[in-house]
């Protein structure tokens, strides 16, 4: 497997993200960046990220939930950020992304965790919730899902699927910029493109759409549905946050509000937002994250 390695000059001095830098090592030969910060000992928030963006997504909630006392984990996918990146489009699988999570966990030794998901942050975060249901006390999820193949995507997940894949420009700040509500200065465009200085480091971020199951020929669509029987029986807390500006998870949350328990009574809340919800109102969502905490007593 060829294995490319963003130099790190190419995040040097990015706007709000100061934070330290962490790795460790997965299938033995991978490297993957993630941060760690706050209070080793406090309550544990996982923060998972999605296509294409990177743990620069979550700099405006890190702080607050720190200032609270918690303990912050917020990994770079393989592909993706400072993490490392395999060359072609066929090293990558959704196993493989599970697994690559899961060792971080494992490297951890995390236990009680509380997560955030958006995007592929779900369909990797929910597959590690019902791989171990006693490792984790909370979900909170924003603009994300667990798809099983056996219904039609919603048609712009199509277009996406279908631009990732034979579009001969994919410029990422672009992608970001368009599933946003809000202007990005040339300082953030900056730091989402910042992992991937040439086209060959994009392998990831072009095949990760069609990793998605959209239909049941999918190798992983029986273990989400598998997936799925554990977490209709999940009966602690699920709060949903999602956007009312993203076409493509649209609905999503009343589909969790449905079919898992954990959701009844929660104070679930729509956030006037993009797809990237965290970046049009990070400050808003860590905000609730902590109410949500605090009235489940979960702190």
């Amino acid at each position: 497997m060829k294995i490319l390695r963003t130099p790190n000059s190419a995040f040097q001095n990015l706007e709000d993200y100061s934070f330290q830098e962490k790795y460790c090592s997965v299938e033995g030969n991978l490297r993957l960046h993630y941060l760690d910060e706050g209070d080793p000992k406090g309550l544990v928030v996982l923060l998972l990220h999605g296509e294409p963006s990177w743990s620069y997504l979550y700099r405006k909630m890190i702080p607050i939930l720190i200032n609270e006392g918690m303990r912050v984990i917020a990994p770079d996918l393989i592909g993706f950020g400072k993490s490392d990146k395999p060359a072609k489009q066929s090293d990558y699988t959704y196993a493989k992304h599970i697994n690559w999570i899961q060792n971080l966990l494992d490297h951890l030794g995390l236990k009680n965790i509380n997560m955030f998901i958006q995007d592929w942050g779900g369909l990797i975060g929910l597959r590690l919730l019902t791989a171990n249901p006693e490792n984790f006390k909370s979900v909170v999820a924003g603009n994300t899902m667990l798809p099983t193949g056996s219904a039609k995507p919603p048609q712009a997940f199509l277009d996406w699927q279908n631009f990732a894949a034979t579009s001969p420009k994919f410029d990422v700040a672009t992608v970001l910029q368009n599933a946003t509500t809000t202007t990005l200065s040339d300082e953030i465009i900056k730091a989402y493109n910042a992992p991937f200085p040439s086209d060959e480091y994009k392998a990831g971020a072009r095949v990760f759409p069609a990793l998605v199951p959209t239909s049941e020929e999918n190798p992983e669509s029986d273990n989400n549905k598998k997936a799925w029987k554990i977490l209709v029986q999940w009966n602690k807390p699920f709060l949903n946050l999602f956007s009312d500006q993203d076409p493509i998870t649209r609905g999503g949350d009343q589909v969790f509000k449905k079919l898992i328990p954990g959701t009844k009574g929660m104070d679930h809340k729509t956030i006037s937002a993009g797809h990237f919800l965290q970046e049009d109102a990070g400050p808003e969502i860590a905000e609730l994250m902590v109410s949500f905490y605090q009235k489940n007593k979960i702190i």
